[in-house]
């Protein structure tokens, strides 16, 4: 039987639509804080499976963080096609199910199965989440709400590592899992009792298995080649095979999509200026972003020498400035757009990134050298990051919402596998110096600087409403008949 979709009665008075972004939000809180928080947890660990290799152990972050980015576009068809309500709480059903095996697995396989479990809950969850939150808030009002669905997101990604060295140091590495229980199960609580289906299943189109599986292979073997890169069980012809396999799947993907007759990915999506130069900044922005809360617990716990949750709460007053900037974005970009507060934001990640490069030297001086940069860095997260998912849909049809968004996330999580890649590579030292950090704020800054360039074109200025009183013509007297008589 087909659900209907619920559109209000003439006179009734519509209910709030906040709680709808509540329930949306926490589970997007519990993915984005999922995401980071097992960057502390790779020592306790390794502490608790002695006889796994290391190589073994880093499958527990990379198997989530590959299956996540490759599930994250197919999730978004189906959520469109097969209704966002249903598709939004069977991934928080299932992101529940693997966070529980997680914490109950005793071996490292059994873990690494959970989490791709856990990665396919998460991913199906993320788009529905947000088409669901733009489904609720009228057009007017879409700029604050997305900007602030997104810094639900940026804020529990960026609190993750903080949050998960407390946890992890005082309950142990299975409560990084655990505590995902509680505020999941009140989502899925809430969700199934106050969420309206917004798509009719009754006319949704065929998913795109082709289109799905290329989609898949392409994805998950650029990605794969990325996050095996320093590996040395795979040799540089191996890798360069796997990358130009999924290349090769990431052009078939596009060749079928132009003649598929209801393709996953309607390359139509692309016709949009703002949204082609988004997903770049997306990507790019995604890459520094990664970079940055690597890089800030190599600094303090190799050359400050931090215990992990001294570098855990020296990091938190960035994180915190994530929410409230937005916020304050968000309302400001529905009468501004959004262009002005990613390039700025973008040019304010750069200065930070030259801030830690001169000032943060071998003396822990926190209050000084450290807390600026990372209240800049804040600061200009606030203002990129959810603005860059506010951007990517704010001209986008209803019917391509998840889809649209969807791209856009599964972006930036490439950017985030090329990022921990790229920190690994410079930083893979087994003594850090402080000059060895040098390079990687130079390149942090370059991209920053790149993710500005790539928001110019960006316009998501409000459209003005047109004049009734413009469109209509004067009336003129008809001219006069050549035939009329007069000389």
């Amino acid at each position: 039987m087909a659900t209907a979709h619920a559109l209000p009665q003439p006179g009734a008075t519509p209910s709030s639509p906040w709680p709808v972004f509540w329930v949306a939000s926490i589970a997007t809180f519990l993915v984005s804080l999922d995401t980071t928080m097992l960057f502390a947890a790779f020592d306790p660990l390794r502490h608790a499976f002695a006889d796994a290799s290391a190589a073994d152990l880093s499958w527990v972050l990379n198997a989530y963080t590959v299956v996540y980015a490759t599930m994250l576009i197919p999730a978004g068809g189906l959520a469109d096609t097969h209704g966002r309500k249903r598709v939004f709480l069977i991934g928080v059903a299932l992101f529940l199910a693997a966070s529980a095996a997680c914490g109950l697995a005793g071996s490292v396989g059994w873990l690494i199965a959970a989490r791709v479990l856990q990665a396919m809950g998460a991913a199906l969850l993320t788009p529905a989440s947000l088409s669901i939150v733009l489904a609720a808030f009228p057009q007017t009002r879409r700029a604050v709400v997305v900007s602030l669905w997104g810094a639900v997101g940026g804020l529990a990604a960026a609190v993750g590592p903080s949050a998960g060295s407390f946890v992890i140091d005082t309950l142990g590495w299975p409560w990084a899992f655990y505590i995902n229980l509680p505020l999941g199960g009140l989502a899925l609580w809430r969700g199934a009792a106050l969420l309206t289906e917004s798509t009719r299943v009754g006319t949704h189109r065929r998913v795109d298995g082709v289109g799905m599986a290329l989609l898949m292979l392409a994805v998950g073997a650029v990605t794969l080649a990325i996050v095996e890169s320093g590996a040395p069980t795979w040799s540089r012809t191996e890798l360069a095979l796997l990358g130009a396999t999924g290349l090769a799947a990431a052009g078939a993907f596009v060749a079928w999509a132009r003649k598929a007759p209801a393709p996953l990915v309607d390359l139509a999506l692309f016709s949009h200026r703002t949204y082609r130069y988004v997903n770049a900044a997306t990507l790019v922005f995604g890459t520094a972003f990664s970079m940055m809360f690597l890089t800030f617990f190599f600094f303090m716990m190799n050359v400050w020498h931090f215990s992990l949750p001294q570098a855990g709460l020296a990091v938190t007053p960035g994180p915190l400035l994530v929410m409230p900037t937005a916020i304050v974005t968000g309302r400001l970009a529905t009468r501004l757009g959004h262009r002005r507060f990613l390039v700025g934001g973008a040019l304010l990640y750069a200065f930070s990134s030259l801030w830690f490069l001169l000032v943060p030297g071998t003396e822990a001086q926190y209050v000084s050298h450290w807390l600026p940069g990372l209240v800049m860095s804040g600061i200009a997260v606030g203002l990129v990051l959810p603005s860059l998912s506010a951007a990517a849909v704010n001209r986008l049809p209803v019917a391509h919402y998840a889809v649209g968004s969807a791209v856009n996330q599964a972006t930036r999580q490439v950017g985030s596998v090329l990022g921990v890649a790229l920190t690994v590579a410079l930083l893979g030292n087994a003594a850090l110096q402080r000059d060895d950090f040098d390079a990687l704020y130079l390149l942090h800054g370059a991209l920053a600087l790149l993710t500005g360039l790539l928001c110019l074109p960006v316009d998501t200025r409000p459209r003005p409403a047109p004049d009734p009183t413009a469109t209509a013509e004067p009336h003129r007297p008809p001219p006069p008949s050549q035939t009329s008589g007069s000389p």
